[in-house]
């Protein structure tokens, strides 16, 4: 039997979802723990899109096949019974054999919360990026207009991403900013390594005012990641959603709501 997961976590608690060698604290690591003592049997996860060390997820998507044979109930109360608080289990379902969380998803949506104020903040600290600067969100929603469709994100890349190609499709990227907090939303069939972080870091230099909103578009035509900007921490990046096709059934949540 396939079962599908959703998964919210806080990142500032573990080094990134993929499982390490050693006692190193991973959000994978922790949830095959507590699904295995449910299934009273080693469990392994397939998620969607890992997330690097400091970043969050409002919906992480997972599967991993199984022999025992659990309620739905039974699989997210008890995972979330053996689990730290930074990590919960949102819903479980059975799901069709050739359902996988990372294959068959369409799109995957993230959030960057920035908190744009003179002065850092002690309460919100592993949960936003703060920029003392003051930023234009126009402006950078300006320049992230030159990112949308299917481009070469050579730019946009970690030096180190493995992927075998550096086209994605971007189908939206608006900024906003709501009192002391912006918030850049960005959805694309897929991302690179560091993508949205070195997208992030790009447009709050613009947003500074910098640089202009043409160098959003300069970056990704010199297909050279040293010709881009900083890569912005990770504490403000979260994982909002994943998209998949309406034959498998897989839940979509309103948790927007949840992040500031």
């Amino acid at each position: 039997m396939r079962i599908a997961l959703g998964v919210e976590y806080d990142g500032q608690h573990f080094r990134g979802w993929q499982a390490q060698q050693g006692d190193l604290p991973t959000v994978q690591a922790s949830l095959q723990r507590a699904l295995s003592r449910v299934a009273d049997a080693p469990v392994e996860l397939v998620c969607a899109g890992r997330t690097d060390a400091g970043v969050h997820a409002l919906e992480q998507v997972v599967h991993f096949d199984t022999g025992a044979e659990r309620s739905e109930r039974s699989w997210v109360r008890g995972a979330n019974a053996n689990l730290d608080r930074a990590i919960t289990v949102l819903w479980a379902k059975p799901v069709a054999d050739d359902f996988h969380a990372r294959f068959s998803a369409f799109s995957r949506r993230y959030r960057y919360v920035i908190l744009n104020r003179p002065v850092r903040s002690s309460l919100a600290q592993g949960r936003v990026t703060w920029e003392y600067r003051p930023l234009d969100a126009a402006r950078m929603m300006e320049a992230g207009r030159h990112l949308l469709g299917e481009r070469d994100f050579t730019s946009y890349r970690a030096a180190g991403c493995q992927s075998n190609t550096p086209f994605r499709n971007v189908t939206r990227l608006d900024v906003s900013r709501h009192d002391d907090l912006v918030f850049i939303d960005i959805e694309a069939n897929a991302f690179l390594h560091h993508m949205v972080r070195n997208i992030a870091g790009v447009l709050m230099d613009i947003g500074a005012g910098e640089r202009e909103p043409d160098w959003a578009c300069e970056v990704l035509e010199a297909r050279d990641r040293t010709q881009g900007g900083v890569t912005a921490p990770p504490h403000g990046l979260y994982l909002m959603a994943v998209g998949y096709p309406p034959e498998f059934g897989i839940p979509r949540l309103s948790n927007t709501r949840l992040v500031w």
